[in-house]
């Protein structure tokens, strides 16, 4: 299964949009028609990246757009960048999510404390790869950072490409300090910190901070797939989302 995307609008703009075709040229959806398995049996999941590491804009799935095409983030009329976090430039893995997710903000997590973002979940891939805006990868789970943002629950799930030729090495949250060093650390302080040069303050974390590890990570993703069905069935509020779409032209 593959996915092509079709840009419009130029970059950097308010207008610009990255739309998303199947394999028969039909638009699809990266929310909810991409599917959240590429290899259920191995646990093998789809990811889209939205922000191709060591880049700035903040690209997003549109979840309240018809199609939920990729667009830039905006606040007070601005587009938004991410900053550089000292000695980083912009984000420092490929970013994104993985589709058929959803972190629903009327369930109160039972480890956080907190209800969902209103988003699919976000991935962090450290593979060696600097990936495309809109490439659909298939990923690894490792683990998983509880950021909790402004009171909401905000996963941030450590994933590796399954094209890194490093991969089969790669099983869970100890092998990335083992074979990564510093690069956890770098995440923990990356996203305590991305937040400040806007004026805000460092941002806190469940569990003191700690990577939990894959089985507590592949748990919590299958709970935000849980959390879609029922979005995408209307059986819990929608939250102004998307998830009716007519075609696009």
């Amino acid at each position: 299964m593959s996915f092509t995307i079709e840009e419009r609008g130029k970059p950097n703009t308010l207008d610009y949009r990255v739309f998303f075709r199947n394999t028969e040229g039909k638009h699809v959806s990266p929310f909810h028609d991409i599917p959240i398995y590429a290899d259920e049996a191995q646990n093998i999941f789809h990811a889209v990246v939205e922000v191709p590491r060591w880049t700035n804009a903040k690209m997003e799935i549109a979840t309240k757009d018809p199609l939920n095409p990729l667009k830039q983030d905006i606040k007070k009329g601005t587009l938004r960048y991410v900053a550089n976090v000292f000695p980083h430039k912009g984000y420092i893995w490929n970013y994104g999510a993985i589709p058929q997710t959803w972190e629903d903000p009327g369930h109160k997590d039972a480890d956080t404390g907190c209800c969902g973002d209103n988003d699919p979940i976000d991935i962090c891939d450290i593979g060696y790869k600097v990936c495309s805006r809109g490439e659909v990868i298939k990923v690894k789970v490792l683990g998983t950072l509880a950021l909790i943002d402004e009171g909401e629950t905000d996963w941030k799930v450590i994933v590796i490409n399954m094209e890194d030729p490093e991969a089969n090495n790669f099983n869970n949250i100890d092998d990335v300090r083992r074979l990564k060093p510093g690069y956890l650390e770098a995440t923990f302080e990356w996203f305590k910190k991305y937040k400040v040069p806007d004026g805000k303050p460092e941002n806190q974390f469940a569990f003191n901070g700690e990577f939990k590890d894959r089985d507590f990570a592949l748990k919590t993703v299958k709970e935000t797939h849980e959390f879609w069905k029922s979005l995408i069935s209307k059986k819990t509020n929608i939250y102004n989302l998307c998830v009716i779409w007519p075609s696009v032209q």
